[in-house]
């Protein structure tokens, strides 16, 4: 760790990202349908009235949707970094591994078929659906001789999230009144979310998050090729195992909590590439804060736009991503 805290241009550029996480952070507190100064958010924490009305707000409605967007950010960002160095896709995002499609599926297999309604076992249903949707990902893409290969997986994701997918497609024309129940899942949304439903998958993530960390100079030796780094020492399948593990316990609790806000993991990991490299000792950090910062001010949009009303989350992610997601597909992706 210490020759990384003697690059001091990269240290202050991940101090500009923390910096601006806090200038998103008060920005998604503050603003909305009802709002509020920073004098009265300051007041509202360190004085909490509870008959003031932008104190109730601040606490009940912005602040658990800004720990959340935040949260979900950081961790799809950071899933989508470790999802290009593990396929070797410059275009691969968590959804490759048909996470956000059996997370759908199972949610939407609850509402309609169970009647759930409660938002805290729906995400445990999200949560299974995209733990399912990996493990039968990692089986296909096991199957041969040569065992696990990046076409392979990303072959095997293809087909179980359009396979997902028409199963959620089929539900909801077989039953149209769950649709309503579903959309925000569908579209992605922090909207109604509490701290409550963030807490059961919140130390998953953050373990999962933590070790990414720590995983960068594994993941740079298997950049360089799996033979080179058998004959460093590594072993490689472990990494590729750990990475797919990681990847399924930060997109799926993601998804669990949030539904399906995409693109996320495909821009911030090349946006923050471009400014510090390939070398994932960085990458993943300035990754984990870039991704907090793009999904709190995509928040703070989909807020704003159409007042008094909202759009999802998932809406604005995407049409910040759709042209992106051409760009590098039309500029044949960066070097992963």
């Amino acid at each position: 760790m210490l020759p990384l805290l003697r690059d001091k241009s990269k240290i202050w550029g991940l101090a500009a990202l923390f910096a601006l996480l806090l200038i998103a952070s008060a920005a998604s507190l503050m603003l909305g349908r009802t709002e509020i100064t920073f004098s009265t958010a300051v007041e509202a924490f360190r004085n909490y009235n509870e008959e003031s009305i932008e104190h109730i707000v601040l606490h009940t409605e912005r602040l658990p949707r800004t720990v959340i967007a935040g949260v979900v950010g950081a961790a799809l960002a950071v899933a989508g970094a470790l999802m290009q160095a593990l396929t070797r896709n410059p275009l691969a995002s968590p959804s490759v591994f048909g996470i956000n499609a059996g997370a759908i599926f199972f949610i939407v297999l609850s509402i309609v078929v169970l009647s759930v309604s409660s938002l805290s076992t729906m995400m445990w249903f999200g949560f299974a659906g995209a733990a399912l949707a990996a493990l039968i990902v990692y089986a296909l893409g096991s199957l041969g001789r040569d065992g696990i290969t990046p076409i392979k997986i990303v072959l095997a994701g293809t087909a179980i999230t359009a396979l997902f997918s028409s199963f959620t497609q089929a539900m909801l024309v077989l039953n149209s009144t769950g649709l309503q129940d579903v959309l925000f899942w569908l579209a992605g949304s922090v909207s109604g979310r509490t701290l409550e439903m963030l807490y059961p998958v919140l130390p998953y993530m953050t373990v999962a998050a933590l070790v990414a960390l720590f995983m960068g100079r594994a993941i740079n030796l298997l950049l360089t090729g799996e033979d080179i780094a058998k004959g460093m020492g590594q072993n490689v399948l472990l990494v590729k195992l750990l990475m797919g593990a990681v990847v399924v316990f930060l997109a799926g609790g993601s998804v669990a909590v949030a539904g399906s806000v995409g693109l996320v993991g495909l821009v911030v990991p090349h946006v923050m590439r471009a400014l510090v490299g390939n070398d994932y000792r960085w990458l993943i950090p300035y990754s984990l804060f870039g991704g907090a910062v793009l999904l709190l001010c995509s928040d703070v949009i989909a807020r704003l736009v159409i007042l008094p009303n909202e759009l999802p989350i998932g809406v604005v992610t995407a049409l910040i991503g759709g042209p992106f997601f051409v760009y590098i597909a039309r500029k044949g992706g960066s070097k992963v």
